[in-house]
């Protein structure tokens, strides 16, 4: 595998993600777990998309695309 393709894996739990997705992700915790503080509280102040956006990373982070502030792969349960 080459560098160009090569998928960096962060450091954080997608298991946490996942949790704190779950629980309360309408107040975009999971986001701030991962160091997207802009749009952690942009989903505060949207209540998630209203549930949309909240819906979309739950799904992102259970198939393991969800991604970190560095663009990093949440993948490690």
């Amino acid at each position: 595998m080459s560098e160009a393709t090569a998928v960096r894996v962060s450091t954080k739990s997608r298991t946490v993600a996942a949790l704190l997705a779950f629980f309360l992700g309408v107040i975009g915790v999971h986001r701030f777990y991962v160091g997207k503080t802009g749009t952690g509280i942009a989903q505060i102040l949207t209540l998630g998309g209203l549930g949309v956006w909240t819906l979309v990373d739950f799904v992102m982070i259970l198939v393991g695309s969800f991604k970190d502030k560095d663009g990093a792969t949440v993948t490690t349960w």
